[in-house]
């Protein structure tokens, strides 16, 4: 049992990895602390969220004003993935070499920014540019607050955390579709206001630079102090109050020893990478697939453009339910066995959503999926920051984004060539094969890891 570091001033040594880690590890809930920052990431998910889904809900406009053909939209649509791509990896080893919390704000302002500019594209050209600049951004802080929160969280309830910061974001997705029903009808260049609405995570990123600290876990392996301490009893004293209980005292574990970036390649560490990479492949292929071509497949089913945003705007509505439905599941079952069982039920409502033409079929069907996917994405994002290493969280986590980014650059010009070649029928027997092989990668290769130490995982 390690005992308790001493207080500043004592003279004592300052307290190591273990001490805090174990510390971190012993507190049982979440505490006041806990709750603003989860409001503070969840506004940033808002916007996030937003920016991501932009394109999508001003793609039918866009394709009447600039003259745009389908495989233009496929175009700026796998533009966005590939920013993604990069932003996932060069924002996870950023944030493993100089720290959690500047690469995760700076992101927040980089996509505001880029997100404005979008506002004033002359062309898709310019626009597809625009987009490659976002979406780096937006992945950059993706990945890293998820970081944050497996780090920051008690284990017990990060996962059902996760999730319902996701359902925060989530309520990004009906804000841009509700916008772009309301702004896009009422005339040329109404698309534009969408995206300016996605700039507005700037505001956020704003109070995040004074309110929200490093990850304690990530100052304390690189071996820096200022406040560790002082922040770790914080949240142990509203821990006790809480729960009227003293804390049990911390059992420290001997600390992992730092290796290279080319551990990913290696062994089991090999195997986690491969793993979580190739699920947010198939998600990203089944997820987006979905999710970016709605409105426009909608109108090219015979609905109108006015139709086919109402649609979506009802589908959009999906996401925060979907979120907040992992809550009672995810720390309550395993990961793996979560995600395979949601996945099955997604590829069945997406094949009666792509092959029943009735409208009522369409809204039912397409609800359930687009709910169904949203608690996929919770659990799995759960999952992703919590199998890799301390020292390699941010860039592994990246990598399996990325990853999944990059298969979107692929999967937006696959799901045109799909319908321009073998129909609609074609687009979603795809979109469900993939959805259902991430649920059996996930089952048959994943790791054990709903209420786990991170460091216990970590030498799994």
């Amino acid at each position: 049992m390690a005992s308790l570091p001493s207080e500043p001033g004592t003279g004592a040594a300052p307290p190591t990895t273990a001490d805090l880690t174990a510390r971190l590890d012993r507190i049982p809930v979440v505490t006041p602390q806990h709750h603003r920052w989860a409001w503070l990431l969840g506004s940033l998910f808002v916007f996030d969220l937003v920016d991501l889904n932009s394109f999508a809900f001003a793609a039918p406009a866009l394709r009447a004003e600039w003259g745009l053909s389908i495989g233009a939209v496929g175009a700026i649509t796998s533009a966005g993935f590939v920013g993604m791509f990069v932003g996932a990896i060069v924002g996870g080893r950023l944030s493993d070499r100089i720290g959690r919390r500047p690469v995760l704000i700076g992101a927040v302002f980089s996509y505001s920014l880029f997100s404005l500019l979008s506002a004033f594209a002359v062309g898709p050209w310019s626009l597809g540019i625009l987009r490659v600049l976002t979406g780096f951004g937006l992945q950059a802080m993706t990945g890293v607050l998820l970081v944050w929160v497996s780090e920051m969280f008690p284990r017990a309830h990060r996962g059902r955390w996760q999730a319902l910061l996701l359902a925060i974001g989530l309520a990004g997705v009906p804000i841009a579709a509700w916008a772009a029903r309301l702004l896009v009808p009422l005339g040329e260049g109404g698309w534009r206001w969408i995206f300016v609405i996605g700039a507005l995570g700037a505001i956020a990123g704003v109070i995040a630079l004074k309110v929200l600290p490093e990850s304690v876990r990530w100052r304390a392996a690189h071996g820096l102090t200022g406040g560790e301490d002082a922040l770790v009893a914080k949240l142990e004293a509203q821990a006790e109050k809480r729960t009227g209980e003293p804390l049990p005292e911390p059992v420290a574990e001997k600390p992992v020893v730092a290796g290279k970036v080319g551990e990913l390649l290696r062994g089991a560490t090999l195997r986690k990478t491969i793993v979580a990479a190739l699920a947010c492949v198939f998600l990203i292929l089944s997820f987006y697939g979905f999710s970016s071509w709605v409105p426009t497949l909608l109108v090219e089913r015979g609905y109108t453009t006015a139709q086919s945003l109402t649609f979506s705007s009802i589908l959009a509505i999906a996401a925060v339910p979907g979120a907040l439905l992992a809550m009672p599941i995810i720390d309550r079952f395993e990961r793996k066995t979560v995600i395979f069982g949601l996945q099955v039920a997604v590829a069945v409502l997406l094949l009666l959503f792509g092959l029943i033409p009735h409208s009522a079929a369409i809204l039912i069907c397409g609800f359930g999926a687009a709910m169904l996917m949203q608690t996929g994405v919770a659990t799995l994002y759960t999952y992703i920051a919590e199998v890799f290493p301390l020292h390699l969280r941010g860039l592994g986590s990246g990598i399996a984004n990325g990853s999944g980014r990059l298969a979107g650059v692929v999967g937006g010009l696959l799901v045109a060539g799909l319908y321009s070649g073998l129909g609609l029928p074609a687009v979603y027997v795809y979109l469900a094969i993939a959805a259902l092989a991430m649920g059996l990668v996930m089952l048959l290769f994943g790791e054990r890891t709903t209420n786990r130490r991170l460091e216990e995982i970590e030498r799994a």
